[in-house]
């Protein structure tokens, strides 16, 4: 049942001009009914963020949320993510927060998915008109930044088609420190221009590891890094799969008992192994309050949106920070695509083995296949012995010329990186910088 004056501080947003307001935008009750009725925004993760972040949405007016999570509820979980109870350990996150959603916001559909963010094909997430995540791993972001990367197109004189673009809105935490920001692939920087932004995590010298631990972190840390290739080499570590970290945790509570350590617990085991740093309940807040805010500005423009990032510091009273970021314009996510020099006499072998070992490129790759428009010129898998001929032949003889785009495909990828081609005299294939 609706309550009335539900909506009226929205209405005064929505229904009237003002001095900044975005662009083209035309005030007027249909804005809110597109809002509740066929806007639909994907919330990635329901953790300490993602409930407030499910809250604030459905208070905002967006009436049709979908939140996928992989993980269960655990007592830990409590203290900041407000919308589980104890009688709500073990369960799914993402079905327990949209059901208390729904329960507690009338008329707000709130779809949960129980699965990894990997699981979904692209069409999925092709669906929804934005999409805000709530994520604690650095690894996820990569991902889902490079699936909304995958829907951008440009236009023969490299210019984005704005039909093409999936805008996100990224929230993060770290203490009494967050930020939040707005990622328009094409437009503004996309999470992999600005990596630099997030801190290598913590090392440990191997020696001090394998002789000499000293606390619960050296344990687990040896476990992963040691124990984990040793006694399981055929299996790549997964941080979000639950029987990787069963086992990790486990071989860090034995190497613990051996040395006499205390304080190896599965909490601490996920944190050192995630890099987790814990949660306050305020910051939390603070950062979805302004992902939301950015959400809404995107799809009803009615004001000016974030350019482009926000930090937010609260270890000494309130400090908020925005700063432009600017876009990469050879970054091989969101460019339209990155110029690779070599000579014409280039076989496309040697292509390959230059874009893998390339300092810039390779870390994205680590056995691709190689397209042209509509023809594969060398695809691994059924299709490797038919296209194989064609790693002796010259790159000049499989493509139409200088700066033709070709598509480069691997299995680290959610979708193609694209690569022009300058031919010249040079001997080594390099970035044009």
């Amino acid at each position: 049942m609706e309550l009335e004056g539900r909506w009226r501080d929205l209405d005064y947003l929505l229904t009237r001009q003002g001095n900044v307001v975005g662009p083209g935008f035309e005030p007027g009750p249909e804005i809110r009914e597109f809002l509740h009725n066929d806007c639909r925004v994907l919330v990635v993760g329901a953790g300490g963020l993602g409930c407030e972040l499910l809250k604030d949405l459905a208070l905002s007016g967006f009436g049709n949320i979908d939140v996928i999570d992989m993980d269960t509820i655990d007592v830990s979980n409590l203290n900041r993510q407000f919308l589980f109870r104890m009688q709500d350990v073990g369960q799914s996150k993402a079905e327990v927060a949209a059901r208390r959603i729904q329960q507690r916001i009338p008329g707000v559909t709130v779809t949960p998915h129980h699965c990894m963010i990997q699981d979904k094909a692209l069409d999925f997430y092709e669906q929804f008109h934005v999409i805000v995540l709530g994520l604690d791993s650095l690894e996820a972001r990569r991902y889902m930044n490079s699936v909304a990367c995958s829907f951008l197109e440009y236009d023969e004189e490299g210019q984005p088609d704005l039909a093409t673009v999936k805008p996100m809105v990224d929230g993060g935490t770290e203490g009494f420190k967050g930020h939040a920001r707005v990622l328009i692939p094409g437009v503004t920087p996309c999470f992999e221009c600005t990596l630099w932004l997030f801190p290598p995590q913590t090392k440990f010298p191997l020696c001090t590891l394998a002789e000499t631990p000293r606390s619960p972190a050296h344990c687990i840390e040896y476990a992963k890094i040691i124990l984990w290739p040793k006694e399981r080499p055929d299996d790549s570590f997964d941080a979000d799969c639950e029987e990787h970290m069963k086992w990790v945790y486990d071989k860090a509570l034995a190497r613990a008992a051996e040395f006499g350590i205390q304080g190896v617990t599965y909490q601490l085991t996920q944190g050192v192994v995630k890099n987790i740093i814990p949660a306050i309940a305020s910051t939390n807040a603070i950062v979805a309050a302004q992902c939301t805010l950015e959400a809404l500005k995107m799809v009803t423009m009615c004001s000016t949106g974030l350019n482009n990032y926000m930090m937010y510091v609260g270890t000494d009273g309130v400090y908020t920070l925005t700063t432009p970021y600017e876009r990469d314009d050879k970054c091989p996510i969101c460019s339209a695509g990155i110029t690779f020099e070599v000579p014409p006499s280039t076989t496309l072998q040697q292509l390959i083995d230059q874009l893998v070992a390339d300092p810039d490129l390779g870390k994205h790759l680590s056995a691709p296949s190689v397209s042209y428009g509509s023809t594969n010129l060398f695809m691994r898998g059924a299709l490797e012995a038919q296209t194989r001929p064609n790693l002796e032949k010259p790159i000049s003889d499989l493509v139409d010329g200088d700066g033709s785009i070709v598509h480069v495909n691997d299995r680290k990828l959610v979708a193609a990186m694209k690569i022009r081609l300058k031919f010249s005299g040079s001997t080594n294939g390099t970035m044009e910088m």
